[in-house]
């Protein structure tokens, strides 16, 4: 190879070596933003249950802020919102300053610095204060639409929807309504009929005996296509509800599920029925959370009728009905025993397609004692959200995190504190030393 063939060949060859530098700097000096979350289940970024409600909603959402430009509210807003516009590109934030025309402001009914109204399509919410969770029950608000009117029938020991007692549902109902759900009360004392728009009924294990009125509004209510959630308990066989249990085509058999096998489990009362598989139905369709239900009524279907009955919830094979009469000498009914029923059917009524009731025979695993127990918040929203029609938030991840207190004993933080404060200087003083005595040596 001649002189000047190698001397244009080591000139190209710099040349291509200079593009390369100079390409591979402007790469570097480049931002390339590499984020990556490594705490429990991601909870630093957008939640899992978030990230599905967002992918429900199949348009763009605009955020107006009315926050005022002094200070770093708007910035601290936008720092939030861009976790959540990484996961929905068409999330588009706006500012508008307050003070630029309080009149309009009022008119709006703006009262605070940083208050924010999500639009999109023809929905909005509002939202004083901006958190992780009242943005996803905002969120969740704009995919169903509107408000759901949840009537709670009251007057006759029913469970109460506002109580705070053990038995009553007012934490679970207090967590549906910052999602777009309401619930008022229903006396039929008061009322002869269910109040139009009312969206569902709940029948929550009542304790004395329905009126006539109460029985023939519920029936009427039922035969014009109204949707209804019967939770019933063991002994309940009051026979003003039998009524009701006729026009579904079902019947509360008159005893109490016993299952022994639930002490590999760790439960020691045999009344208490745990479920971690469930037949399938729309319901429990991908659900695998572990339930807990405490003194369990069996169901039986007593005729074929124009409902659709899919059984939700059923006992393991081991299960067995126990009668609660004791001087009865019938044989116990063995298991699996259903004690989960959803009922469809055409609607009646004109403004809807499908009619749903839910009926089951156990009230307690939604009560303040129990809706903490496993999965059993999730499969209640589960039973609102079918029977309420809104089948797209049925597939919603269970919401929560897991407990992010450290439970410690004294004797354990006896130990940690004197390893902190004692053990690990006098450890690094003596690796100091020999260090030191190391070096003299040498």
């Amino acid at each position: 190879m001649s002189m000047s063939l190698t001397r244009r060949l080591n000139g190209w060859l710099f040349a291509l070596l200079v593009l390369i530098g100079a390409g591979a700097v402007g790469f570097l000096t480049s931002r390339h933003a590499i984020l990556s979350d490594w705490t429990y289940r991601s909870r630093a970024s957008v939640p899992p249950e978030t990230r599905a409600i967002l992918a429900k909603l199949d348009g763009p959402v605009d955020i107006v802020s009315y926050a005022s430009p002094q200070g770093d509210l708007r910035e601290s807003i936008a720092t939030v919102l861009k976790r959540y516009q990484q996961v929905k590109p068409d999330l588009h934030l706006s500012f508008v300053d307050p003070q630029q025309d309080p009149a309009a402001m009022r008119n709006l009914g703006i009262t605070v610095d940083g208050e924010m109204i999500l639009h999109y399509r023809d929905r909005e919410q509002r939202l004083e204060a901006l958190t992780e969770l009242s943005l996803t029950d905002a969120f969740e608000r704009l995919v169903r639409g509107s408000d759901r009117i949840v009537a709670f029938v009251t007057g006759d020991g029913e469970r109460r929807a506002d109580g705070q007692a053990n038995a009553d549902l007012g934490t679970f109902m207090s967590q549906l309504e910052h999602g777009g759900m309401r619930a008022v009360p229903l006396n039929f004392s008061q009322v002869t009929s269910v109040p139009d728009h009312t969206d569902l009924v709940v029948l929550a294990s009542p304790q004395a005996a329905l009126s006539a009125g109460a029985g023939k509004a519920l029936s009427d209510y039922i035969a014009n296509g109204g949707n209804v959630l019967w939770l019933a308990d063991p002994g309940n066989q009051d026979p003003s509800l039998q009524p009701l249990a006729d026009t579904l085509g079902i019947r509360v058999l008159p005893g109490e599920v016993i299952d022994a096998s639930n002490a590999a489990l760790g439960l020691k009362d045999p009344r208490m029925i745990a479920l971690g598989d469930y037949p399938p139905s729309t319901i429990t369709r991908g659900f695998t959370l572990a339930t807990l239900f405490p003194e369990v009524a069996p169901l039986a279907q007593t005729r074929k009728s124009e409902w659709k009955i899919d059984p939700i919830l059923r006992t393991s094979p081991q299960a067995t009905m126990q009668s609660l009469d004791t001087t009865s000498s019938s044989v116990p009914l063995k298991g699996p025993l259903d004690f989960g029923f959803a009922l469809s059917r055409l609607s009646p009524s004109p403004a809807k397609s499908e009619q749903r009731v839910v009926v089951i025979g156990n009230g307690d695993f939604l009560s303040n004692s129990f809706l903490g127990n496993g999965g059993n918040r999730a499969l209640g929203e589960r039973i609102f959200n079918w029977l309420l029609g809104d089948d797209q938030l049925l597939s919603m991840p269970p919401r929560g995190a897991p407990d992010r207190a450290l439970n410690v004993s004294q004797a354990k933080l006896d130990i940690l504190s004197i390893g902190f404060i004692v053990v690990l200087p006098l450890l690094l003083l003596v690796i100091g030393g020999l260090i030191a005595w190391r070096r003299r040596r040498a």
